[in-house]
């Protein structure tokens, strides 16, 4: 059994390294794959991730701060501009993909599976989701995160993910003066930090110690252990935070650029081989049954919530529908959040969450999948370089954005 946490730290970022190798050859998101070696990582190799006894809590950190710097990032790509133009699309499809998924799947699982109130709430709460890791990997790969249509599709991911992680807050959290306390400070932290941070990012945003990365996360770790004392998650600080620097970061693609190394190479690989090292592969091949009814009540809500929707918003033509949909389908990273969060306090058990989380990992290969082989848009994709709101005469460079109008046409 490996006692040395330096070699621990090794067999963690071996199967990181792999997980990356593997992701490269096979194009699919990194995030998924890390959950799968995690996975059989957890099962073949767990003395030698775990050491002497149980998970050390530097790897837990790390994991979970993890987690949060994504969920920040993601909120952070959500641009405001985006949510003005395309807010009765993004609060209705979002809302619709968090609220049909998250009634469907409760009731399956308290009145089919007969799981207990607390374990059926959790397991709403993990199928109402949409992935940011996938959703925000895929648009960052293909550069649609640059077009009108990705990002509508990451404002109504937020918007989505908003209700899943606000759900777990209001059902989960313990309401006390700490909880009182949260929300009037972080209130009050969110309204100023876009005027400080603009300060701080002009004053010190060039200099080579970085004080304007470690003054985002001095507000995440701030925020996420006021969080942690009102019984809440760091993740929905985190994703508020994100939005409302957003403006600031889009002036500064450098510091982005350098928090996405930090978070990618160092942090999310810990948390994703974390979420995939509890999955029992005993516990999979007995709940079979179970995983494949919740995967279809997830797909089955998403789609007749969110497809329906598409056709009443004429910015949309059939294969953007059917793409729309096949993406806020996913799930990831806050469905693994939820369902380590109701592990780690108790509310489901470790079969229960080898069910939550199998389902989960499917509902991110199996959409991705659809949606890059059949409905993937062909739409122009604007350079870094291209900032004119209209395009040149005679080129389709400098196109921006899209009339509000008009519809978000595929080629």
């Amino acid at each position: 059994m490996v006692e040395n946490q330096w070699l621990i730290a090794a067999v963690w970022m071996g199967l990181a390294f792999l997980a990356s190798i593997i992701s490269i050859r096979l194009a699919i998101s990194v995030a998924l794959v890390e959950i799968i070696v995690g996975m059989l990582g957890g099962n073949f190799l767990h003395q030698y991730m775990l050491g002497p006894g149980q998970l050390p809590e530097w790897i837990t950190f790390l994991a979970g701060f993890g987690s949060v710097l994504l969920t920040f990032l993601a909120g952070a790509e959500i641009e405001p501009d985006t949510m003005k133009r395309y807010w009765r699309e993004a609060l209705s499809i979002g809302f619709v993909g968090f609220l049909f998924p998250f009634l469907g799947a409760m009731a399956f699982a308290y009145y089919g599976a007969h799981w207990s109130p607390n374990a059926s709430k959790i397991a709403g709460i993990a199928m109402s989701t949409t992935s940011v890791a996938v959703v925000y990997a895929v648009m960052v790969e293909t550069g649609l995160n640059r077009a009108p249509i990705g990002k509508l599709i990451l404002a109504a991911c937020f918007v989505c993910d908003l209700g899943t992680v606000l759900a777990l807050g209001v059902l989960f959290a313990s309401y006390n003066i700490w909880m009182l306390l949260l929300l009037i400070v972080a209130t009050g932290v969110l309204l100023a930090t876009p005027r400080v941070a603009r300060w701080v990012f002009g004053r010190f945003g060039n200099s080579v110690s970085e004080p304007d990365v470690k003054f985002l996360f001095l507000l995440l770790f701030f925020l996420g252990g006021l969080a942690a004392q009102a019984n809440s998650e760091a993740v929905l600080t985190a994703y508020l935070l994100g939005l409302v620097v957003a403006s600031v970061l889009a002036e500064h693609k450098e510091t982005v650029r350098h928090m996405r190394s930090t978070v990618f190479t160092m942090l999310t690989p810990f948390y994703f081989l974390k979420a995939g090292m509890y999955v029992s592969l005993h516990a999979l091949w007995l709940s079979l049954g179970v995983i494949t009814l919740l995967f279809l009540v997830k797909m089955v809500t998403k789609i007749v919530g969110i497809y329906p929707l598409t056709y009443l918003f004429k910015i949309f033509d059939r294969r953007l529908a059917n793409y729309t949909t096949a993406m806020m389908s996913t799930g990831l990273t806050f469905g693994t959040i939820s369902a380590l969060y109701g592990l780690n306090h108790h509310y489901i058990d470790q079969q229960q969450y080898t069910v939550l989380v199998t389902v989960v990992i499917g509902s991110a290969i199996i959409p991705t999948m659809i949606a890059q082989r059949f409905f993937k848009p062909d739409v122009n994709i604007p350079t870094e370089i291209d900032k004119l709101p209209t395009p040149l005469p005679g080129t389709n460079r400098g196109v921006t954005s899209i009339p509000a109008s008009r519809p978000i046409e595929s080629d």
